[in-house]
């Protein structure tokens, strides 16, 4: 049987944010069983901003969510991704902010937060939305699918005009043992050429090699260069991750990103919850799901099938 789970205790950081630049204070805290993950901005007499679908407010290089009396929560991905990666069903996230803290700009101090507090089972079912037909979006040659599968499976394809990135491929069965070894470390990115367009519109004013990978024209300029081969795609799963928990339950299917990125992510959650036929909630024990976490895997190469279109 799966269980909902919760953190064990409250933990606390600080950090920057990405976009804002601003210094923020987070408190990762317990909640109660369907609960789901909710933001709780302190410094606005307590809003409380849901982490779903239908809040998602603003994709542009980040998902935001944002309550009906708009206020906002930004950079949300990679902390839901840690949730997602390691079954955290439900938790109260404090922010003195607008923004979620970059931290080193992947999702692995987000693990490690969780990993102190400490994650334990609830007395209610786990609940899972089931994909019961394929669900496509498109935009130009970019695309996001969803297709039925028995547990949730990636896989992820980017194409970048750029001799350092190129064409990279992901494709994993995604379970906490995959998220954590195979993709929480990998981190955001970003062409140094296009930081001076960024802050000129009042965006990445938090960006450093601190918290980002930085491309030069032939060169990383990170001291330490990579910490995985196709580290960027890799870090594209991670954000997947983090926009398809904004579904509010894991997903127990096979998702395909084309090119993707938070809008497309998007526009594909929302044509899913406008398409009943497609989807279903189910609970407590996926057998599949057990099974397909016990034999993850994950494939950094080429699949004829998934071959990036021209």
């Amino acid at each position: 049987m799966f269980f909902q789970r919760t953190l064990k205790n409250t933990i606390r950081c600080t950090g920057i944010g990405l976009h804002s630049g601003s210094k923020v204070y987070m408190s990762l805290r317990p909640a109660a069983e369907n609960t789901g993950i909710v933001f709780h901005r302190t410094d606005l007499d307590g809003a409380l901003i849901p982490a779903n679908v239908k809040n998602i407010s603003d994709t542009r290089l980040c998902s935001t969510i944002a309550n009906e009396d708009g206020d906002r929560i930004s950079t949300v991905e990679h902390l839901m991704a840690a949730f997602a990666g390691l079954g955290v069903d439900n938790a109260y996230v404090d922010l003195d902010g607008p923004e979620v803290p970059i931290m080193d700009g992947s999702a692995a101090p987000f693990v490690f937060l969780i990993q102190c507090a400490g994650v334990v089972d609830q007395k209610l079912p786990k609940k899972w939305i089931r994909i019961k037909k394929k669900v496509t979006v498109k935009d130009g040659d970019k695309e996001a699918t969803f297709e039925p599968l028995d547990h949730f499976k990636i896989s992820f394809l980017i194409d970048f005009q750029h001799p350092l990135i190129s064409q990279q491929g992901v494709e994993m069965d995604v379970s906490e043992t995959t998220f954590i070894k195979d993709v929480s470390r990998a981190r955001t990115f970003g062409f140094l050429k296009d930081m001076e367009m960024l802050r000129s519109n009042g965006l990445a004013k938090g960006g450093s090699l601190d918290n980002a990978i930085v491309i030069g024209d032939f060169r990383i300029l990170n001291e330490g260069g990579l910490r995985y081969d196709q580290e960027f795609v890799r870090h594209k799963i991670i954000d997947a991750i983090g926009d398809l928990y904004l579904l509010g339950h894991p997903v127990l299917g096979h998702f395909t990103g084309i090119r993707s990125g938070h809008a497309l992510n998007n526009a594909l959650l929302q044509s899913l919850m406008a398409q009943e036929e497609a989807w279903e909630f189910v609970e407590g024990t996926p057998d599949s799901a057990m099974e397909a976490s016990k034999a993850s895997s994950f494939k950094s190469t080429y699949q004829p099938a998934l071959a990036i279109p021209a």
